[in-house]
């Protein structure tokens, strides 16, 4: 999703020197490009960054900022936290949606 100008990525907390996420961060905002699996992506995506939240925020906190947006997201990414953890708020983000009657799709890696 990179690569599209319709996406946007969101990073909320702190991102690693050395990390992916750091390279996104740095060079997202030039039109640069990262490498993934040795591939060179274009950065055409919004990239934005919110500070003020810890990045071990707790799970309740993640839901109600997801749930707290004027529009929801249709597709979220898992992408840090321990296998379990992943799961766990994957099945309380599908709840929170199908009590709104709303679709989400979750990606954590493990799909």
């Amino acid at each position: 999703m990179l690569g599209s100008p319709e996406h946007n990525v969101l990073f909320v907390g702190y991102q690693a020197e050395g990390t992916l996420g750091r390279q996104i961060q740095q060079y997202g905002p030039k039109q640069g490009y990262v490498t993934i699996d040795q591939q060179r992506i274009e950065i055409k995506a919004g990239i934005e960054t919110l500070g003020g939240y810890s990045a071990h925020a707790d799970q309740a906190g993640l839901v109600r900022f997801i749930t707290g947006m004027r529009i929801w997201p249709s597709t979220i990414r898992l992408v840090h936290g321990t296998p379990e953890a992943k799961q766990v708020l994957k099945k309380t983000l599908l709840a929170a949606y199908s009590d709104k009657n709303r679709f989400i799709r979750i990606i954590d890696g493990s799909d």
